[in-house]
């Protein structure tokens, strides 16, 4: 993916968790609001892993959303191309702690 379109990609993310955040765990939302609103982008290598990790956070009573492509320009339709985790930084850090910067 183009850096145009990965920046596109996890700000579908980011907004899949506020949305589900706002109805699941607004005090969560709030305290991720007035902290800064801290995001990390980091790399996984296919879409299996990124499934792994959406099922690790779940399991965590994470919110973790993955992010399908519409197919209208560089990636197949279907295609999962992001995850978004959010929660609390001690249990995320457990699920990607051996993840690397993208």
């Amino acid at each position: 993916m183009s850096t145009g379109k990965i920046a596109a990609q996890c700000s579908h993310a980011t907004l899949a968790c506020y949305k589900t955040l706002l109805n699941s765990n607004p005090a969560l939302l709030r305290q991720w609001e007035r902290s800064g609103q801290t995001k990390i982008a980091l790399r996984c290598s296919s879409e299996e892993e990124l499934l792994t990790l959406q099922a690790q956070a779940q399991s965590l009573n994470l919110c973790a959303r993955s992010i399908q492509d519409a197919g209208r320009t560089q990636i197949a339709a279907g295609s999962r191309t992001v995850l978004g985790i959010a929660g609390p930084a001690k249990l995320v850090n457990r699920i990607t702690s051996t993840l690397r910067l993208l």
